[in-house]
C-alpha cells in the first residue's frame, strides 16, 4: 500500500531509532476495522472478567485459600498482558496510529515478555498447589501458608524481571540503520531484532534460551506434577473419590491448555511453516494476548462453585 511505502521511505528508515512504526497485521490492512470488532469485544470481556474475579476473591472469605490466591495472581498478570498491548493495537486498527517511540517499544516489550514468564510460573505454582492438595492433603495448610504463597509470587516476579532486564539493554546496543517499520501489531522481541543492521545471534540465542529453558522447564514440571497426581488418584478406592479429586484440577488444566496451546502452535508454525503467511503468525501472537485473559475467569467461574455463586449474586444485584 502507498501509505506503508511512505512510512518506510520517509519515516521508517535512518540511523536514529527514536521512532518505530507498527504495521498491525501485514497483508490484512484493509480488514483492520473489521478485525478490531472481535479484538475489542474480547478485550472488554477480559477486563471485566478479571476485575470481577479479583473483586470476588477479595470480598469472599471462603476464597481466601492458596488456590484462589494463585488465581488472583493469574488475573493480575492477564490484565497487565492485555492492557500493555491491546489498546495500542486498537489504536492502529481504528486511527492508523502506528507510531511508537523506541523507549515505549522497549517498555511494552519488557512488560509483554516478563509477564508471560510470570504467567508460566504461576501456572506451575497452581500445579504444585493441586499436587499438595491431592497427594499430601493433611499437610496442605502447613505447606502452603500465606508466607509461602507470597514468597512464590515474589520469586516468580524476580525471575521474570531478572531474565528480561538485559533484553532492552541488548537492543539499545544494536544499530537500526534500515527500516523502522515493525511487521507486527506490538513490540515483540524478535520482530524488533529483525530490524537491526548488526549481528543479532546473541539476541536470538538469548530469546530462544528463555523460551525453552524457562517455559519448557515450567511445562515439564507441570507435567511431572500431574503424573504424580494421577498416580495418587488411581490409588483411591472408589471411582467417586477419583472423579472428585480430578475435578479439582479441571480448571487448572483448562488454563494450561488455553495459555500454552497458542504458544506451542506459534512456535511450530514459526519453525516448520515456512510457507505460512506472516499474518498467521501475528494473529496467533494476538490470540495469545487476548484469549487466555478472556477465558481464564470464564473457566474458573464455571468450574468453581464458590466463584460461580458469588458472580451470580453480583449480577443479580444482591448485597454481599
Amino acid at each position: 500500500m502507498p501509505q506503508q511505502d511512505n512510512l518506510s521511505s520517509s519515516n521508517g528508515t535512518g540511523s536514529d531509532p527514536s521512532v518505530f512504526f507498527l504495521m498491525g497485521i501485514p497483508g490484512m490492512e484493509a480488514l483492520h476495522l473489521w478485525i478490531s470488532i472481535p479484538f475489542c469485544s474480547v478485550f472488554t470481556v477480559a477486563l471485566l472478567g478479571n476485575c470481577i474475579l479479583l473483586y470476588v476473591i477479595k470480598t469472599e472469605p471462603s476464597l481466601h485459600k492458596p488456590m484462589f490466591y494463585f488465581l488472583a495472581m493469574l488475573a493480575v498478570i492477564d490484565l497487565v498482558l492485555s492492557t500493555t498491548t491491546v489498546p495500542k493495537i486498537l489504536s492502529i486498527f481504528w486511527f492508523n496510529s502506528r507510531e511508537i517511540s523506541f523507549n515505549a517499544c522497549l517498555v511494552q516489550m519488557f512488560f509483554l515478555h516478563s509477564f508471560a514468564i510470570m504467567q508460566s510460573a504461576v501456572l506451575l505454582a497452581m500445579a504444585f498447589d493441586r499436587y499438595v492438595a491431592i497427594c499430601n492433603p493433611l499437610r496442605y495448610t502447613t505447606i502452603l501458608t500465606n508466607s509461602v504463597i507470597a514468597k512464590i509470587g515474589l520469586v516468580a516476579l524476580a525471575r521474570a524481571v531478572l531474565l528480561m532486564v538485559p533484553m532492552p539493554f541488548l537492543l539499545r546496543m544494536l544499530p537500526f540503520c534500515r527500516s523502522h517499520v515493525i511487521s507486527h501489531c506490538c513490540c515483540e522481541h524478535m520482530a524488533v531484532v529483525k530490524l537491526a543492521c548488526a549481528d543479532t545471534r546473541f539476541n536470538n540465542v538469548y530469546g530462544i534460551i528463555i523460551t525453552l529453558f524457562i517455559m519448557g522447564l515450567d511445562l515439564m514440571f507441570i507435567f511431572l506434577s500431574y503424573v504424580k497426581i494421577l498416580r495418587a488418584v488411581l490409588r483411591l478406592v472408589s471411582k467417586e473419590e477419583q472423579l472428585k479429586a480430578l475435578s479439582t484440577c479441571g480448571s487448572h488444566l483448562c488454563a494450561i491448555l488455553v495459555v500454552y496451546t497458542p504458544v506451542v502452535l506459534s512456535s511450530i508454525i514459526h519453525r516448520f511453516g515456512r510457507h505460512v503467511t506472516p499474518h498467521v503468525h501475528i494473529l496467533l501472537a494476538s490470540f495469545y494476548l487476548l484469549f487466555p485473559p478472556m477465558m481464564n475467569p470464564i473457566v474458573y467461574s464455571m468450574k468453581t462453585k464458590q466463584i460461580r455463586d458469588r458472580v451470580l449474586l453480583l449480577f443479580r444485584g444482591k448485597s454481599f
